[in-house]
């Protein structure tokens, strides 16, 4: 992934912009490996991910050259636009209590080259998985939260996110609602998986719930955190069909997969910046 970039941008819809685009790298030497775009005609918004090699890319990109012509592409089509090295590893701080079936997915995904991720530490308030961490070499941070020290916790975990130069927090089956303000800290970097039965079966043990009412379809969805719980927008999800054969354990077997590889999938579009927010959607660029 040397000398690859990856460019996105969103904007109000108009001609002439992937015109512009191309057109922009194309006089400084850069080849388009993969374009992506698509128009969305209920909202009149413009989306594209673009990802080029130049072997002079570094040099432009360090200096003011790209980042200058990018800068007077947005003033005109009033667009919001990053650019990032494609084989940069997203920094992250993942968010876990004590189901670890998430955790443990993500970390051996990491080690064995699957998502290109800097997991820089791991935050719990429960001890379970100190030795898994240790065992990755990450940094663990042992918070107990309780209601009267939930802001102090909070404050704590802020520190340690933006200490670590995270762009991505994961809440991987992390068992607490995060306050409104830490909501808002976190806008459009922290991803959450859950299991999709809601807004049915709320509460402890859902699966459980789901037994007694003999459903069929077992589901999970990871979406990007807000303030309305378990309602960001959706990044990705999936079902597994069950039957009637299936015992507690059995649905909740199926349902820890379900949700690592829904979890999976969708820190590994987040990490290739194949995930724009589209208002209370997304747009996903697979």
């Amino acid at each position: 992934m040397e000398n690859t970039y990856i460019l996105t941008l969103s904007c109000p819809d108009r001609p002439g912009i992937v015109h512009a685009v191309s057109g922009l790298l194309l006089v400084r030497g850069c080849n388009i490996e993969e374009a992506q775009q698509f128009n969305d005609h209920a909202t009149g918004l413009f989306f594209m991910r673009v990802q080029f090699v130049c072997q002079d890319a570094a040099a432009l990109v360090d200096g003011t050259d790209l980042a200058g012509a990018l800068a007077d592409l947005a003033g005109r089509f009033d667009m919001q636009h990053a650019l990032h090295a494609a084989g940069e590893p997203m920094r992250t701080v993942i968010f876990v209590s004590r189901e670890g079936h998430c955790l443990n997915d993500l970390l051996f995904r990491c080690k064995s080259g699957l998502l290109n991720l800097d997991v820089r530490a791991i935050i719990s308030n429960h001890r379970d998985f100190y030795q898994l961490a240790a065992s990755y070499n990450i940094p663990f941070h042992h918070l107990p939260l309780t209601r009267e020290t939930k802001a102090k916790v909070e404050a704590r975990q802020m520190e340690i996110v933006e200490a670590e130069g995270a762009e991505l927090v994961v809440l991987a089956r992390y068992m607490q609602i995060l306050s409104n303000d830490m909501c808002q800290k976190l806008a459009g970097r922290a991803v959450n998986i859950h299991h999709s039965f809601l807004p049915s079966f709320k509460g402890a043990k859902p699966y459980y719930q789901a037994h007694d009412r003999g459903v069929k379809l077992i589901g999970a969805t990871a979406h990007y955190v807000t303030a309305d719980l378990d309602e960001g927008p959706i990044i990705e999800q999936a079902v597994a069909r069950v039957d009637h054969t299936h015992e507690v354990e059995d649905l909740t077997a199926v349902g820890r997969d379900t949700e690592s590889q829904v979890l999976a999938r969708a820190v590994k579009w987040v990490s290739e910046r194949r995930v724009l927010l589209n208002g209370h959607k997304t747009v996903v660029f697979q």
